[in-house]
């Protein structure tokens, strides 16, 4: 993994007087699951938004897979390889969860809609679409509607519709955002098995302290909008500044997870 897929570049972000990403520079390798953590006010989600594109800058750089894309709008950065989710689920409730990955798939290619298509015309859309969701294990829901889903069912769905104009690289803004904790490892599966099989970058904004320190590579923390930290995941939980600012005042666990050189 000593490739480089996505760079920020001295990113700073400033609304009014508000400095809320203050000079950010990180690295992202390919075929990584790399988390930002950070208390809340942090400035991840800025962050988030200034590397995906629903942001401009005040200055500095976002470099994608080589290219300078600072300037490039949210979709375009969709049509280069990107996927992004939110911390809302982003779904067409009424329509089947075959049809919503179906949209997804038809939305990045150059084939406009035309209702008066004949149905052999969706038939690689289709084809595309039951792959993907085969891949997050909803193969068995494909006819019904999304709305019947369970909430983690629902957060599936938004990953299968991410993945399927196959990007090269996932932001993933709290990903188990309201899901029941018994839901929880089973997402965390899936993205596992997204990630080993389709080779995929993941960035990945979460709250979830077992869930990043199980799965992460690398981890980088904020704090009033800078970067204060960058590590694996054993050398985040043995962080001294770090349990101070953000894992201490959460975990009382960090010290034993330090000891034991990392995540069980």
């Amino acid at each position: 993994m000593s490739d480089v897929i996505l760079q920020a570049k001295n990113l700073r972000k400033e609304f009014g007087g508000l400095v809320a990403v203050s000079d950010v520079s990180l690295d992202i390798q390919q075929g990584s699951l790399h988390s930002i953590i950070g208390p809340n006010g942090a400035g991840k989600t800025t962050f988030f938004n200034l590397i995906s594109g629903k942001y401009r800058p005040t200055s500095g750089q976002v470099i994608f897979q080589g290219h300078d894309i600072t300037h490039m709008p949210l979709h375009q950065r969709i049509h280069k390889g990107m996927g992004r989710s939110f911390q809302i689920t982003n779904i067409f409730p009424n329509l089947t969860v075959l049809e919503n990955v179906r949209l997804a798939v038809q939305a990045i290619s150059d084939k406009t809609f035309n209702f008066w298509r004949s149905a052999a015309y969706f038939d690689g859309f289709i084809e595309r679409a039951t792959y993907v969701l085969s891949l997050v294990g909803l193969e068995k829901e494909i006819n019904l509607p999304a709305n019947l889903l369970p909430h983690g069912g629902k957060r599936k769905l938004e990953l299968a519709m991410l993945l399927a104009p196959d990007p090269a690289i996932l932001l993933l803004d709290e990903p188990t955002a309201g899901m029941a904790s018994e839901q929880v490892p089973e997402l965390i599966d899936t993205i596992n098995a997204v990630r080993q099989q389709e080779n995929k970058t993941i960035v990945m904004i979460e709250h979830n302290m077992n869930v990043v320190m199980g799965i992460s590579d690398r981890i980088s923390v904020m704090n009033m909008g800078e970067m204060l930290a960058e590590g694996s995941p054993s050398e985040i939980a043995g962080n001294s500044v770090v349990q101070e600012v953000y894992l201490g005042q959460l975990y009382d666990d960090v010290d034993e997870m330090a000891a034991r050189g990392g995540p069980a």
